[in-house]
């Protein structure tokens, strides 16, 4: 036997105060009787009163408080065994650490804008599998599909542009990527849902992904995109890589500061092909959430059957009790009702 909130036991301490309480309320009002009264005087002025019956109703009132406060706690006894499914789906978030992620039109900056949205996102996953691809002009499987969010979260802490050979920006390299992953994975049984999320500015400097993104599209992976940025642009800060400190803006091979902007085209037709979603963030729009109404729509597959053995609460029966013993003392008479006069013959 357990408890389903045993800390309603506690208000049993109340039963003996109550108890305490009423006898000294009970002998107060008996020494201001006998002020006015003696008992034997006051025995025969009720001379119908129902001495068991009263005992009876005080007996009930205390069994009924008792009943309901076990009721409060809520008994479990006996088991219940239920089998629960648990599905999941399997989403890869594809981040852009390309040079122009750095730009602040977003503050902070794209990429920490990104990575608040995605550990924002995470919040809203059970059970579902996620990874973690890095791209630029190359592509990294930085952690593979996993249930364990915390893991996820040190890789995207620590993922930044520093650990990828190029600064610009190339989709092709991250579909086949993606396509390596997927297919990799070890598929629950069923048909569980692929999805890819890629959060990016949207600049490609290559435009030649058609064939990796149409293998994903044959593989049935949904595609759905963040722009991340303003179409009006930020220029890139150059810090110091030992200290931190501010030096500069990005400047091009003429020595011009470079200003980057959001492309949403490019983005927006990589989610219609595939049947995905485009989601803008800028400095006032948060469309996380829009991504995750659209993941509940999504076929998730059943990957384990588990059988949960559990306590059945019975809260029902003490307090079934509790009622019976609390209209006992409602319906029980404290007194004998009047019995007749005889008649004289």
């Amino acid at each position: 036997m357990t408890w389903d909130a045993p800390g309603y036991l506690w208000l049993l301490l109340l039963l003996p105060l109550i108890y305490a309480i009423s006898r000294l309320l009970a002998y107060r009002l008996r020494m201001k009787r006998e002020r006015y009264f003696s008992d034997s005087l006051f025995a025969q002025l009720q001379t119908n009163e129902w001495t068991a019956a009263l005992r009876t109703k005080e007996g009930l009132f205390y069994a009924g408080l008792l009943f309901l406060f076990i009721a409060l706690a809520g008994p479990k006894i006996g088991t219940e065994v239920r089998e629960v499914s648990r599905e999941q789906l399997d989403l890869i978030v594809g981040l852009d650490l390309s040079l122009s992620m750095k730009a602040e039109d977003v503050r902070p900056s794209r990429l920490e804008k990104a990575r608040f949205e995605i550990n924002r996102m995470l919040r809203y996953l059970d059970n579902d599998r996620i990874g973690l691809l890095v791209f630029t002009g190359n592509a990294m499987l930085h952690c593979p599909l996993t249930t364990d969010y915390e893991a996820f979260r040190m890789f995207l802490d620590i993922a930044e542009p520093e650990i990828m050979p190029s600064t610009t920006t190339d989709f092709q390299p991250l579909f086949r990527e993606a396509v390596s992953a997927f297919e990799s994975s070890d598929r629950a049984a069923g048909s569980p849902a692929r999805v890819l999320i890629i959060f990016s500015d949207g600049e490609d400097h290559f435009d030649r992904y058609n064939e990796p993104f149409q293998q994903l599209l044959n593989m049935g992976v949904y595609v759905f995109t963040v722009g991340i940025g303003t179409e009006e642009g930020g220029r890139i800060p150059v810090t110091d890589p030992e200290t931190g400190m501010f030096r500069d803006f990005h400047r091009d091979r003429q020595g011009r500061v470079v200003t980057t902007r959001l492309v949403p085209e490019t983005l927006q037709e990589m989610a219609d092909l595939s049947g995905g979603q485009y989601f803008h963030i800028s400095r006032t729009a948060h469309n996380i959430e829009g991504f995750i109404r659209q993941l509940d729509r999504l076929d998730r597959s059943t990957f384990a059957t588990e059988e949960i053995t559990r306590y059945q609460n019975h809260y029902y029966i003490p307090a079934f009790l509790s009622l019976l013993c609390l209209l006992g003392v409602l319906l029980i008479p404290g007194y004998r009702p009047d019995e007749p006069r005889k008649k004289n013959k």
